[in-house]
């Protein structure tokens, strides 16, 4: 097969011709099946037996990372797997910070905190920092930045991953990461293709539509995307969210307007290759989502996706049965000969644009940088309202204290993590009481109750909300407000827009991250210590309720 790979020496790519030889020389070296294998990006979690044998069995063109604690033993079987592979591995995982940040790295503050700082040379440093971490251990992929606006407050999916509602400022800050993140030899990812945040659902349940105009889209969405592609972004993330505007505008009808994005030649061929411009790799969100397995079954799919313009399908639940279909649909011409090789040559050519064909040596582990982010901590949390002038609080004014705290959801695990900040609190000399979730209380019998939630972006979560009734074990409880007799605080470690729930609660705080360390910043900020409250939210946290501000 006569192949013209001249498209891959322009950008992002912009191969030299030494990598082009590589790309060329190693697609035609690949047996049919495992340039199949090149197109699958498969999770690697590390507790499978059989995980490693399953990756030199279908050899992969990519793998995600779970990663646990221990750097050297992360980056000891990286090495190994890259060893087993014939062809380099894109090894990739999503660099977002807070509890996404790298469990062996350094904790450092998510998108919404960044935003909230606002401070691009804190943004850079945040993104050096992971960057660093990342490829000193194997990574050289991230899936991020997210480009997505917040326009839609209930959505759980959005909320702390993103870097707000305005686009302006997350334009500032995505494309900042972008290039820190190239520079440092990580490929950044801009998702998710075409513009999530204008629906209240989760993808990962449903298949989300954003209902903007072109028109409306084109200054949004579309302003983002041009931005990431003028920047030369390696890769683009194709959702599953549909765009009918651009489908209807296409003559298209019925259910086929609410096509999601990954599954869509109109919205990753016409829309993003042609009307855009990107060059680079186009790779599925995670292919066994509701967001897919709702609209078509997941095999079907997998064919699906590399049918409708992506080049690369992330994760398989059954690798046997998947790269068979795959693999089928090729020798069927059902996934055509040029659109296969295309998706294949596009794969190796981001591996080339990273240098991986060169097989150079990984950079030494670096220190963790902690000393460096605790500072930039203090300066994220936002005091949205104080309308009695309860701060700051101390032990002689305030020394008993009632917690609410229900615990840090952690949807990836299934589990809920306890809170520092009770502790923190106590180690101040504060007398702390730890709510029991789901039973009343004598408010009367503190000097000071504190509402202190920590659920950040919740995935599979569908919706993130005050939950009184949990919170005070049933309707009784579910009624009761304490801040018309003790003073009352309220923190969000995390979703920023409890207010609509607790509009007249009379202090509250958005800290946008549940790291240790943004807990330990809110405590010094309450005992007046550690600088001035911020005061530029990333959002509006009133979310048009009248009467919250009060």
């Amino acid at each position: 097969m006569t192949l013209d790979l001249s498209h891959l020496t322009k950008p992002p790519f912009s191969l030299d011709r030494e990598a082009l030889a590589w790309v060329e020389a190693t697609f035609h070296a690949l047996s049919e099946t495992e340039k199949v294998g090149q197109l699958f990006n498969m999770l690697s979690r590390g507790h499978e037996p059989d995980e490693r044998e399953i990756f030199q069995k279908f050899r992969p063109g990519g793998i995600t990372r779970y990663f646990n604690a221990d750097a050297q033993t992360e980056r000891e079987r990286l090495a190994t797997l890259q060893a087993d592979a014939s062809v380099p591995l894109l090894v990739s995982c999503d660099l977002e910070g807070s509890r996404m940040s790298l469990p062996f790295g350094t904790q450092v503050p998510n998108p919404l905190a960044l935003s909230a700082i606002d401070d691009l040379a804190v943004t850079e440093e945040v993104s050096r920092i992971m960057a660093a971490e990342a490829r000193a251990v194997g990574i050289n992929w991230s899936f991020t930045p997210v480009l997505d606006i917040n326009a839609k407050t209930r959505s759980s999916i959005v909320a702390t991953r993103g870097f707000g509602n305005d686009p302006e400022r997350i334009a500032r800050h995505a494309m900042t990461q972008i290039r820190v993140f190239q520079e440092m030899g990580i490929a950044a990812t801009a998702k998710h293709w075409p513009g999530e945040g204008h629906d209240d659902r989760d993808q990962h349940l449903v298949t989300t539509i954003n209902p903007l105009s072109m028109d409306e889209w084109n200054e949004t969405h579309g302003r983002l995307y041009r931005q990431a592609i003028d920047l030369n972004v390696l890769a683009v993330m194709s959702a599953h969210i549909a765009l009918p505007s651009f489908a209807a505008a296409q003559g298209v009808t019925g259910v086929d307007l609410y096509r999601p994005a990954s599954l869509s030649h109109l919205l990753n061929v016409q829309l993003l290759r042609q009307e855009l411009g990107f060059n680079g790799i186009i790779v599925s969100d995670a292919s066994e989502m509701g967001g897919v397995s709702s609209f078509m079954g997941v095999t079907d799919a997998k064919v699906e996706i590399i049918r409708a313009g992506n080049d690369m399908i992330l994760f398989s639940n059954n690798a046997e049965k998947h790269f068979g279909a795959v693999l089928e649909a090729v020798q069927s011409g059902l996934i055509p000969a040029a659109r296969f090789a295309e998706a294949v040559t596009r794969v190796l050519a981001l591996k080339a644009a990273l240098g991986l064909h060169r097989g150079e040596a990984l950079p030494p582990l670096p220190e963790r940088q902690d000393s460096v982010i605790k500072p930039l901590l203090r300066r994220a949390p936002v005091l949205e309202k104080d309308v009695n002038d309860l701060l700051p609080i101390s032990p002689e004014t305030h020394r008993r204290v009632l917690v609410i705290a229900p615990g840090i959801v952690e949807p990836l695990w299934n589990t809920t993590l306890p809170v520092v900040f009770p502790d923190l609190l106590a180690k101040e000399g504060f007398e702390v009481t730890v709510h029991p979730i789901g039973t009343p209380f004598v408010a009367t019998d503190f000097d000071l109750v504190i509402y202190a939630f920590s659920e950040e972006t919740l995935l599979t979560r569908g919706r993130i909300f005050l939950d009184w009734a949990k919170l005070g074990g049933g309707m009784r409880g579910a009624m009761q407000r304490s801040w018309h007799e003790v003073p009352t605080l309220m923190i969000s470690f995390g979703y920023p827009y409890y207010l609509y729930d607790a509009p007249r609660v009379p202090t509250y705080i958005n800290a946008f991250a549940t790291m240790d360390g943004m807990q330990e910043a809110v405590v010094d900020l309450l005992l007046g210590r550690g600088g001035e409250w911020n005061d530029n939210s990333p959002v509006d946290a009133f979310d048009g309720v009248p009467d919250a501000r009060f």
